[in-house]
């Protein structure tokens, strides 16, 4: 007569050890192997495994130096633009408070553009690395990366911004600065 089903699970297998043992050996166990997984498997888009340069790429970018240089460099180039376009739409572009009625020239309308257009730049950039760094310096320290790492963030740079002008305007500064981060962040999440 055949043995029953509960048995064979039970009986010594050819290493001596149980069959149930050595199917969890190779399942849970010392004999595990771990299999790469792809998301081909679980029904997404097939992507190619990383290579070595492609994690080091991103974990490079990934660095609190490198956000904030992005930042600063892009604080630069939208705070240049913008000084630009502000001193180029200004009547008082190129002005004498001198001699009041005297047309500006173009040189001295472009001069004043460049200069606008500087001051602005570093005004951004200063910003932009500040708040980078912040949030990313919040985000190593909260292991989260939600909208409440930018609000913090925000918060730390209206208030340290503000705080030049004293405790109100620090306060003050704080709260519109955190207020702001919030929203760009619900519209950009």
């Amino acid at each position: 007569m055949a043995a029953p089903q509960g048995d064979r699970a039970t009986r010594p297998g050819p290493g001596g050890d149980l069959i149930y043992s050595q199917l969890l050996q190779h399942l849970v166990g010392e004999r595990r192997q771990p299999r790469p997984l792809r998301p081909s498997v679980l029904g997404g888009i097939p992507a190619p495994l990383k290579s070595d340069e492609q994690k080091m790429v991103e974990r490079a970018m990934e660095s609190c130096a490198v956000k904030a240089a992005l930042a600063c460099l892009g604080g630069f180039v939208l705070g240049g633009a913008f000084g630009i376009f502000t001193a180029g739409i200004d009547t008082n572009a190129g002005f004498d408070p001198k001699d009041p009625l005297r047309t500006p020239t173009a040189k001295e309308v472009l001069k004043d553009m460049g200069q606008r257009g500087m001051s602005y730049a570093k005004n951004f950039a200063i910003v932009g690395a500040m708040f980078s760094c912040t949030e990313c310096i919040i985000e190593s320290y909260r292991g989260k990366s939600d909208w409440k790492n930018s609000v913090l963030s925000g918060c730390v740079t209206g208030g340290v911004i503000g705080f030049r002008a004293g405790l109100k305007a620090g306060t003050l500064g704080c709260g519109g600065f955190a207020a702001f981060s919030a929203v760009i962040d619900y519209y950009l999440r």
